[in-house]
């Protein structure tokens, strides 16, 4: 049970994810008392940024590239940019190598990605210049779950088409040469699950048409230069941050007329007890979890040696070999099966920032697919996987940490058996997450909300799910309009 009593705080806030904060701003902004708990030291979840190896080379904990940070509704008004965030891209958003030495690269022009795609130069135009033409109600319909209707049909025909075509056994079928098909799979497989499939399509036109955009953005400085920009709003409107704050019950909360919980189904469960009702409790418990991220954070002499060296024009970089490779060992990893050659992404931070390096120092990520839970150490088998496409690569490493999927639930408990995405991205729980309900951030406690990424929309550093419960909260708790985010309209 949680505490009651005269409320002297408004909302409070378990969990200082993109999320958590983005629910405490929007709260705070309309002129609630808001209250933030944070388990850790530091704030920021998925957005943390640190020194791991030398004091003045940070690398990012956990995200690095945020191809939404600027296109989500929630950040779009936030925006970033007028707070000092400075967002940077790459000439490329991503590249892919291929076994045969050839590389395909998803340039920022779209022009100039279909011209290097020769033959199927035509066809990724097709695909994507519907999607750039309606890119606001493309990433509006995906952002808000389904749950908002289109402004323009152009953004769900556009969306359907690529869906079948992509999403489906059609999409080995849809380009004719090797680099456009694992082009498009290696952005698919950033929904870590089985493929092809319609949520690993959803995700790769998502994502694959911002990278023609706005851009697949690293902030200058680290990631956590947006969790200090949503902190910052927070206290300018009167809300309170408190880390090293863990809560294992809600009973240890302070009284308020709300509770909003960046955390997922399984610790929902924990830190309830048995307070929630039988039929609701086993719907968490059902929630599936996808594979596991194994990460490794290597410190570098010297910008990756790829064997193509167009490969440094791009700020993200997909090991998986053909889009056949990727679509058996992403959708063997989804069942639980190990692979020798897993799906690996790269980040050179300091090629997009070169605030982010120091001479013959620079920081370099890296994580690998795995199944759920998979305890491995990922050092060798990701170098492994780099030295393939980029030899003499293990001669530049300085340092190298790295953390297994196992590993990462310990970080970050949201994180069930390393799965960075907060729960299988099916196509059930693309839509229904983390249980059926008509608002799935609302639970069966009276005024207790989820807002974590087991709520739609789901993964990303978009804040969409904190932003969406904390206008469920505005509108049944208070009877309050929800507020502008615009930095022109902060007071003072």
């Amino acid at each position: 049970m949680r505490a009651t009593g005269p409320a002297s705080i408004d909302a409070v806030i378990v969990g200082s994810g993109p999320n958590g904060l983005a629910a405490a701003a929007t709260l705070a902004r309309a002129g609630l008392r808001v209250e933030v708990f944070e388990a850790r030291e530091s704030v920021g979840g998925g957005l943390r940024t640190e020194a791991l190896f030398e004091p003045d080379v940070v690398h990012d904990v956990c995200a690095a590239v945020h191809p939404m940070a600027v296109a989500s509704p929630f950040f779009k008004e936030f925006d970033l940019a007028a707070r000092g965030v400075e967002l940077l891209n790459a000439e490329a958003g991503y590249g892919h190598p291929l076994p045969d030495g050839r590389a395909a690269i998803a340039y920022r022009d779209l022009d100039a990605t279909c011209a290097a795609l020769g033959r199927d130069g035509r066809a990724w135009h097709r695909l994507m210049s519907p999607l750039l033409e309606h890119s606001d109600a493309v990433v509006r319909l995906v952002l808000h779950g389904g749950r908002e209707l289109p402004r323009h049909p152009g953004a769900p025909l556009a969306l359907a088409r690529g869906v079948l075509l992509h999403g489906t056994s059609l999409a080995r079928r849809q380009f004719a040469e090797e680099p456009a098909r694992a082009l498009l799979a290696g952005v698919a497989a950033h929904a870590m699950g089985r493929l092809p499939s319609p949520p690993g399509a959803v995700v790769a036109l998502l994502l694959g048409h911002l990278a023609h955009g706005p851009g697949w953005s690293l902030p200058r400085g680290g990631s956590a230069a947006i969790a200090r920009a949503l902190v910052e709003d927070i206290a300018r409107h009167g809300g309170r941050v408190n880390t090293d704050s863990r809560v294992d019950d809600l009973a240890q909360l302070p009284s308020s007329r709300a509770v909003l919980l960046d955390v997922g189904p399984r610790e929902f469960l924990r830190i309830a007890g048995s307070g929630l009702p039988a039929r609701y409790a086993r719907a968490l418990r059902r929630f599936r979890y996808g594979p596991g991220a194994a990460k490794v954070d290597f410190l570098v002499s010297e910008p990756v040696p790829w064997r193509d060296l167009a490969l440094n024009l791009a700020g993200t970089v997909h090991l998986g070999g053909s889009a056949r490779e990727i679509f058996r060992q992403e959708t063997a990893t989804a069942h639980g099966r190990p692979g020798e050659e897993p799906f690996v992404l790269v980040v050179d931070p300091a090629a997009t920032d070169p605030s982010r390096a120091l001479p013959s120092r620079r920081p370099l990520w890296a994580y690998a697919h795995v199944p759920n839970g998979d305890s491995g150490d990922p050092v060798e088998r990701i170098t492994a996987r780099i030295e393939q496409f980029a030899p003499g690569f293990r001669d530049t490493v300085l340092a190298a940490r790295g953390i297994s999927a196992r590993e990462y639930e310990t970080y970050n408990p949201n994180y069930v058996g390393g799965d960075i995405g907060a729960g299988a991205m099916t196509l059930g729980q693309s839509l229904f997450r983390p249980a059926p309900r008509l608002d799935p951030y609302r639970t069966p406690l009276p005024g207790v909300y989820l807002c974590s990424a087991s709520t739609p929309p789901g993964p990303g550093v978009h804040g969409m799910p904190g932003y969406l419960a904390a206008r469920s909260v505005l509108r049944r708790e208070f009877g309050a309009a929800v507020p502008s985010l615009a930095p022109q309209q902060e007071p003072g």
